[in-house]
């Protein structure tokens, strides 16, 4: 039964994701990513206009007229999905929790890579590396990728951000797109997070919960830390905790981004509250500027 669910939850995510990777995000990402280079197609006569500079003399000279060479975008890259799947991703106040948030944002980004023929893989880690798939291409490997990231995995434990840096650094020998997925509730390893943007193109995306960001008036709420099994009680019937609480989420955020753009990162908030597609079109359209 809870293979049958997951396989559902699988082929939903499919339908709902790879419409919108094909209709709103393929061309998006085909003009955000570029390929290694040019690589030489063909020949065709010259016309007024073209570039001289890629005159094929060879060519020209055997023909007694001119031509050029004709180029085309070397287009295929290496994706890798980095997954936080620790306990903290669990937890959901709206209709779906984080990790489920999560599954679906990275089903649009390896449908789009996948419809501009680009290898996608997945690293799942918390305080250890989970699952390391190589990229690949084809829709087979993404429903692969998107069955695991589902997956429960009950000896996740707390996000350890710099484990599994160190290990995608190991492990890609040459430049990929990398997209860190996570609450990013850890301290942050600036100077490993440097050298990854340093060799890949590195892009941070945090998911919140409304609900970790501010808390109702909603009397005494017992609060447990998933990733440290602590409880404690919480009184949110006062105004000075609930503000304090808002605000020091709000400093957390902003320390956040600063270290993210100081090391080179890419750096996305997506509130669930909210449409990410909207969010991530923006993103692509701020990158291309």
């Amino acid at each position: 039964m809870q293979e049958e669910k997951l396989l559902s939850k699988v082929r939903r995510i499919e339908i709902k994701t790879r419409g919108l990777s094909r209709h709103l995000f393929s061309g998006a990402y085909h003009s955000v990513f570029k390929g290694r280079g040019m690589s030489f197609s063909e020949v065709r006569e010259y016309h007024l206009g073209d570039d001289i500079r890629h005159i094929d003399w060879n060519v020209t000279a055997r023909s007694s007229q001119p031509y050029v060479k004709i180029f085309e975008e070397e287009r295929e890259l290496s994706i890798v999905l980095m997954i936080d799947i620790s306990r903290s991703t669990w937890f959901g106040s709206t209709t779906q929790s984080k990790a489920e948030w999560i599954a679906e944002i990275a089903s649009v980004l390896a449908f789009s890579a996948s419809q501009n023929h680009d290898k996608v893989g997945l690293v799942l880690f918390s305080d250890r590396i989970h699952l390391y798939i190589p990229p690949r291409k084809g829709r087979q490997n993404i429903l692969r990728l998107i069955r695991e990231i589902l997956v429960e995995r009950q000896d996740a434990g707390e996000t350890d951000l710099q484990q599994g840096l160190e290990f995608v650094r190991g492990a890609l020998k040459k430049r990929s797109v990398c997209f860190v997925l996570s609450d990013f509730h850890v301290p942050l390893p600036e100077g490993m997070l440097r050298q990854m943007a340093l060799r890949h193109d590195l892009i941070c995306m945090q998911i919140l919960d409304p609900l970790e960001e501010q808390i109702p008036d909603a009397g005494l709420i017992p609060i447990r830390d998933a990733e440290r099994n602590v409880y404690r009680l919480f009184d949110s019937t006062d105004p000075d905790l609930r503000h304090a609480h808002s605000e020091r989420v709000k400093k957390n955020n902003q320390l956040l981004k600063s270290v993210m753009l100081r090391a080179g990162a890419e750096f996305i908030a997506l509130d669930v509250r909210n449409s990410y597609i909207k969010v991530l079109l923006n993103f692509f359209k701020s990158r291309k500027r």
